[in-house]
């Protein structure tokens, strides 16, 4: 108690620029100290934080446990897997997040169409937590949004320990015109459920970083699915009017609500490496 009595005493001295950039921002900024030490809350809230980031990084995807048995009827969502055999193997070898299992290439092949307008898959990636929490308000706003715009849409699958890069098997399996991997986000210890939208134009396997484009930090407080799915489908809008993506794309921000760094293509933007 005399710590939190000690803080709000120093914060109720600080500059209201100070009080506004801590309004808005989850980074633990001027939280105090005792000696060389964070407080005794400061510290119990780091651990809880790097807790919940490991157990986002070793969760299992599980769909039943994950969405609604009404989400999973609408979409009828099912689940492939990638080459990697294993938690601990997709963790130590990025390369086989990146290429589908042959029998889950077989699926995929029997059971989605091809030549869609968007395809929209789900990767577990490095956060299971923000596929549980941010997919079922984002991907019916999507697919709403591109069926408003008389587009095609394929159909939506869940993937095994994914990797960003296995964006260049959809396209070649399914060669839409447009892609979208919504994918659980590297976890921090400001957030460990946050969303990654990785979009690109008729992808394939000579495609690397430099041509994908990037919509992140999808979370409650950061991007709202809103938010997100408006930048989403206007990336995607134009890279069928440009048909292209990523580096080559030149995106329009006369609208100021679209001036962000998450529409930077994925190699500009600020992301973690080891997530692809």
């Amino acid at each position: 108690m005399a710590e939190k009595r000690d803080e709000a005493i120093a914060a109720s001295s600080w500059p209201e620029i100070v009080r506004r950039i801590r309004a808005r921002t989850p980074a633990r900024l001027l939280v105090g100290h005792a000696g060389a030490a964070y407080l005794t809350d400061t510290q119990l809230e780091l651990r809880e934080a790097h807790a919940a980031a490991r157990d986002a990084v070793r969760a299992e995807m599980d769909l039943r446990a994950m969405f609604s048995a009404s989400f999973l009827q609408q979409w009828k969502l099912f689940e492939v897997s990638t080459q990697a055999a294993s938690k601990d193997e997709f963790l130590l070898r990025p390369q086989l997040g990146r290429h589908f299992a042959e029998a889950s290439r077989a699926e995929i092949l029997g059971r989605c169409s091809k030549e869609n307008d968007l395809q929209v898959a789900i990767g577990d990636g490095l956060s299971v937590p923000a596929v549980a929490a941010q997919v079922p308000r984002l991907m019916p706003l999507l697919c709403e949004s591109a069926i408003q715009r008389g587009w095609t849409v394929g159909q939506a699958f869940a993937i095994r320990y994914c990797r960003v890069g296995i964006l260049n098997e959809i396209g070649e399996l399914l060669a839409p015109r447009v892609a979208v991997l919504l994918i659980g986000e590297r976890p921090g210890l400001a957030t460990a459920d946050s969303l990654s939208a990785y979009i690109g134009y008729r992808p394939n396997s000579s495609h690397t970083d430099a041509n994908r484009n990037l919509v992140s930090n999808i979370h409650a407080r950061g991007l709202s699915t809103e938010d997100a799915a408006d930048r989403i489908m206007h990336l995607a809008e134009t890279m069928i009017m440009a048909r292209t993506s990523g580096c080559n794309l030149r995106i329009d921000n006369s609208n100021p609500a679209r001036q962000l760094s998450s529409e930077r293509p994925a190699n500009q933007a600020g992301t973690k490496s080891n997530q692809r």
